[in-house]
This record gives structure tokens, sequence and C-alpha cells, in this order.
């Protein structure tokens, strides 16, 4: 690894926050107008400019549905592949359907690679 000084350390962390501000309102930016234009697409609008021409096209994901993906494999490969989705049971305790407490204990904090976070100083 490079030996930097303390200032070139400091600048670093200086353009890094300066591109993750300008990142960060850039992509509400883009969210914002995402929906604009989508909601004139949806009202038959044709948004168009010299190099560009807005359409909707249909998004789509692949799943596996656990009952027939059940059916097809078996119990044990569905436990091997099968995730507990955290903001479903969240929701589950929420309306009373599952017991929180005993889904707290059951709950194990995995770590991950180490995020940066900037802390501001005033």
């Amino acid at each position: 690894m490079t030996q930097l000084t303390q200032l070139e350390l400091d600048d670093l962390l200086d353009r890094y926050a300066t591109l993750r501000d300008t990142l960060q309102g850039l992509e509400a930016e883009r969210d914002e107008l995402s929906k604009l234009l989508k909601d004139a697409l949806a009202e038959g609008k044709t948004p168009t400019t010299a190099l560009y021409r807005a359409e909707l096209r249909p998004s789509r994901s692949l799943e596996y549905p656990v009952d027939r993906f059940r059916e097809a494999f078996g119990d044990a490969a569905t436990l091997e592949v099968a995730t507990i989705d955290r903001k479903k049971a969240d929701a589950l305790v929420k309306a009373g359907d599952l017991d929180g407490e005993a889904l707290s204990n059951l709950a194990v904090t995995k770590e991950r690679s180490p995020s940066l976070v900037l802390v501001a100083l005033t």
C-alpha cells in the first residue's frame, strides 16, 4: 500500500466526502426525474431529446415459488437455498403473527466488509 502523508489523507477524505455528497444529490434528482417521466409516459406522453426517447418497459425478476421448488427438489434442497426476509418477518411481528422476542433470540449478526462512514465534526 502506498504511504500517504496526513495532508494527502485529509485531501483524499475531503474529495471522497465531496463525491459522496454530489452523488447522493444526483441520485435523489435522478429518482425524482424518473418518477416524473414515468408518470408522463403512463399518461401517453412521449418525451424526446436529440439523443434519447423515453419509453416504459416491463421490469422482470426471476423467482422460484417455494411450493413448486419443494415439489421438484425436496425439503433438503429447499432449506439449503431458503432465506428469511427480515422486513417480512418484522411485519409479522407487528401484525402479532410472530413472537418478537423469539424472533430476536434467533437473530445472528454477521460481519460484512467495513463501511466508510463520515462523521461530521461540527
